[in-house]
């Protein structure tokens, strides 16, 4: 399982690094997430400076996308140089957005006729392209998510671990990451915000 982790200059470091961190937790399964970016040097919003592990084409191959967020969104959503060198395919890759990620799912044509999950700063100009923002943290349907608020990030990749894999992979990758003593509360809450957005059949309850 290959995800790409879509990482522009001025990055938010949650988005990027929390749910990569936590689908790497699965790397003894094979699982690889990757921080991906057109650029092999990037900076984060905060200064926090780090290297690519693989170029943009990366998303075209990837088995799953997440689209972080970052203080230059907007000038990416207005960069249609850019934006086309993003190649993704919702019919054979699953697709997240974290935050103002969200806009640029929205330029790239992929949340036609969906609502979708974003920050509070970042609704206005997702509002604009006609999507609907819903007042929550995560939101999917079929192959395509988003969600908002930066620590929402830990929804993206449950939901990325449902879908592909099973919630014994949910509770290895977030045991290890979750406060002591609070694990089984995180675990469960993670679980109910994805639970209503996987397709028919996949039950989340199951080992």
């Amino acid at each position: 399982m290959q995800i790409a982790v879509l990482t522009f200059d001025g990055f938010n470091e949650i988005d990027s690094f929390v749910a990569a961190h936590i689908l790497n937790r699965l790397r003894p399964n094979g699982w690889r997430a990757l921080i991906t970016s057109p650029d092999e040097v990037i900076t984060s919003m905060n200064g926090v400076v780090t290297h690519a592990e693989r170029g943009l084409d990366f998303a075209a191959e990837a088995d799953a996308v997440i689209i972080g967020s970052g203080v230059k969104t907007f000038d990416i959503a207005e960069n249609p140089e850019l934006l086309a060198q993003i190649r993704l395919d919702p019919k054979r890759q699953l697709i997240g957005s974290q935050c103002s990620g969200t806009l640029l799912l929205a330029k790239l044509g992929l949340l036609e006729g969906r609502p979708a999950c974003t920050d509070l700063y970042s609704k206005k100009w997702v509002v604009e392209t006609g999507v609907s923002v819903v007042d929550q943290p995560f939101y999917a349907e079929g192959n395509v998510a988003t969600a908002g608020g930066c620590l929402a990030s830990q929804y993206l990749a449950t939901w990325i671990m449902l879908r592909c894999g099973s919630r014994a992979d949910v509770e290895t990758a977030l045991r290890r990451v979750t406060p002591v003593g609070q694990q089984d509360d995180y675990i469960a809450r993670a679980i109910e915000a994805v639970e209503p957005y996987l397709p028919t059949g996949r039950v989340a309850s199951a080992a």
